[in-house]
């Protein structure tokens, strides 16, 4: 088995600027190192990843096996790396998204856009880190009566013979010698110190500036903010950082079959994405500004791609060639650039990336729940994992726990769990399921073919699954 790599790095140089533009910070962030699938046969070469597809006419089906669509899909690793590279292409078209000071409870998960130097000397001043007695020169020592807690102003020196009580983080007295722990101390019947073992001069005192020096730089642009980082900047001194704002995303639920409540009933389906996405965008990094129910009506999905504000709009259904699948006909309408049309990958192949604005994108995902997850995963996450100026995390791979049937000529992606070192498949994982991704723990990439029993098989892992900060929902 081999481990998962660190998904919260540090650039490997710090930025010597106090701030940061987007462009820069997006710069840090490290290629996802995917494995690239087989050459394809002469000519069925694929188009340029950043090349926009041509325009299928309305009512050619997505999964026809020889259409032109079904020729045009992407394969799963490029199409990855496309929706990574049109994010880096919004900061270079110069639709830079301004760094933004959030106050530190509103910072966990983002990323520096400005270093984090140390604004005062860590400790500020001598401190105790023990509970005991602060000595002054060889023992015995005579006790003062007032002891020294933390929080207090400056103690009155010591001379040499005289010890006071302290408190761990108290201010050190002038001229102490050491602090001698309450544990190596005793008290004889006249009430004087003396030590059970040997005082090193200088023993259990935080000096200042020990951990950094006013000015020091304590961490670089492009850290992740995590739980440690808000301890040192609130250590430090800081009420505030400076960070990569949170790409916005607006989700457009489509389908006249959608219900909002109760059961299943009269040819309607329960909405399992309009609960499920956007709780799933936030564990990924985004902020979720508005879910809107649109039904199958073209010109409410026009209305609402054109009036969108947000970094990216996320569709739900309407991607194929159905009689009410609208996305195509309207990202046409528009001028939209279609980047990714169709992935060659199952669940999921008629998922879409396309530019709409020099700094808005559009992924159009699949209405069948895991087929959505497919392309949340595929399309959805690199994007917006490279807005967010976030480490692409490191691939790893696990041994399967048996044999995988894969598909002829796509990538699979198959809920498993993990058991010891092995992953196991789960069932219940057709692209109208959610079984099987509920109880998982991650999402199997199966190469084309299938994969036998034993095979290292590289791993998605899940928000809530996966150790960091990504399992932050909020």
């Amino acid at each position: 088995m081999t481990a998962p790599g660190t998904r919260s790095g540090t650039p490997a140089a710090a930025h010597t600027d106090d701030d940061l533009d987007v462009e820069e910070a997006l710069a840090l962030v490290r290629e996802p190192r995917e494995p690239r699938e087989p050459r394809e046969p002469r000519g069925a070469r694929e188009p340029r990843p950043d090349a926009p597809a041509t325009p299928t006419p309305h009512g050619e089906h997505a999964h026809g096996g020889h259409s032109a669509r079904r020729h045009r899909a992407t394969p799963w690793p490029l199409a990855r790396e496309t929706a990574a590279r049109a994010a880096r292409s919004v900061a270079r078209s110069g639709a830079r998204r301004a760094p933004v000071s959030v106050p530190l409870a509103d910072a966990l998960g983002l990323t520096l856009s400005a270093p984090l130097d140390a604004l005062t000397d860590l400790p500020s001043f001598d401190t105790s880190a023990m509970d005991g007695w602060a000595v002054a020169g060889p023992g015995p020592w005579d006790v003062r009566e007032e002891g020294v807690l933390a929080g207090h102003a400056q103690p009155e020196p010591l001379t040499d013979g005289e010890a006071v009580r302290i408190a761990t983080g108290a201010r050190i007295p002038g001229d102490t010698t050491a602090v001698l722990r309450s544990e190596h101390g005793r008290l004889d019947a006249q009430g004087r110190l003396h030590p059970t073992r040997e005082v090193v001069h200088g023993q259990d005192i935080r000096p200042r500036g020990q951990e950094c020096r006013s000015g020091d730089q304590l961490l670089p642009v492009g850290t992740l903010v995590t739980p440690a980082v808000l301890g040192l900047a609130a250590a430090a001194g800081y009420d505030t950082v400076t960070v990569v704002p949170r790409p916005r995303v607006e989700v457009l639920v489509l389908g006249d079959e959608l219900l909002t409540e109760g059961l299943p009933r009269d040819g309607l389906i329960r909405d399992a994405l309009g609960p499920m996405l956007p709780p799933w965008l936030r564990a990924l990094g985004a902020e979720v500004t508005t879910v809107r129910r649109l039904g199958d009506d073209a010109r409410a999905l026009h209305k609402a791609i054109t009036s969108s504000t947000a970094d990216l709009v996320i569709t739900t259904g309407g991607t194929a060639s159905g009689p009410v699948d609208h996305i195509h006909p309207t990202l046409e309408r528009i001028g939209a650039e279609l980047l990714v049309d169709g992935v060659k990958v199952r669940p999921g192949h008629p998922m879409l990336l396309a530019r709409t604005k020099e700094n808005q994108h559009l992924v159009g995902l699949p209405g069948n729940p895991l087929a959505a997850v497919s392309g949340l995963l595929t399309l959805a996450e690199p994007l917006l994992r490279t807005l967010a100026a976030h480490p692409a995390p490191e691939p790893y791979t696990v041994p399967l726990a048996e044999a995988t049937h894969g598909h002829p000529y796509d990538t699979r992606l198959i809920p498993v769990v993990l058991r010891g070192d092995t992953a196991v498949p789960l069932h219940y994982n057709g692209p109208a399921m959610l079984r099987g991704i509920a109880a998982a723990d991650a999402l199997a990439v199966v190469a084309p073919g299938g994969a036998p029993q034993g095979a290292e098989t590289e791993l998605l892992d899940l928000p809530w699954a996966a150790a960091g900060i990504g399992v932050c929902f909020t």
